[in-house]
């Protein structure tokens, strides 16, 4: 039989006590959506291919102590010389559980890894608003939101570097 002195105890700690960063996505929704067709049916017998601008947008809104709503707004218009082909606004949105992340690691998230995340499914939503609005679907291209925050960030903080004494 083994002694006392060759037992092991091991404590765990109780509920609440946990300090480890966690991160957990709720939810994600179309938030808002528009589909604009204003030149059908004329626009299906055009023959030029459309020009196509894409605009992205990056918000975000901490909605109590735990919790963050991350939203890519993602802007679509498609031009020819005859006029509008058609035009999209798609806000989507996720919800964002987050508890113990340190302060200096909430914005990289929220503005990189968070939109990652939601951007193949936002991607989806847009294709299928295109398709059913008489159109090829539009797939984007995969976008590397890390590498675009690194960029902003950068240069931001080029623009706030202080001036040299002349």
């Amino acid at each position: 039989m083994a002694d006392d002195a060759d037992l092991i105890t091991v404590t765990t700690p109780g509920n609440g006590a946990d300090t480890a960063p966690q991160i957990a996505l709720i939810s994600q929704y179309v938030k808002d959506l528009s589909f604009e067709n204003p030149n059908a049916p004329a626009v299906y017998q055009w023959q030029d291919q459309p020009a196509i601008d894409v605009q992205f947008n990056i918000g975000a809104e901490k909605l109590g102590d735990e919790v963050t709503e991350v939203s890519l707004k993602i802007d679509v218009k498609a031009t020819t010389p005859a006029g509008t082909a058609f035009a999209v606004e798609l806000v989507y949105a996720a919800l964002f559980g987050m508890r113990n992340v340190p302060d200096d690691q909430i914005q990289p998230f929220v503005l990189a890894e968070a939109p990652r995340l939601i951007f193949p499914f936002a991607r989806r939503v847009l294709a299928d608003a295109v398709r059913d609005g008489g159109f090829p679907p539009l797939l984007l291209d995969p976008i590397d939101f890390g590498a675009l925050y690194l960029q902003q960030a950068e240069a931001m903080q080029a623009t706030s570097a202080p001036i040299g004494n002349a």
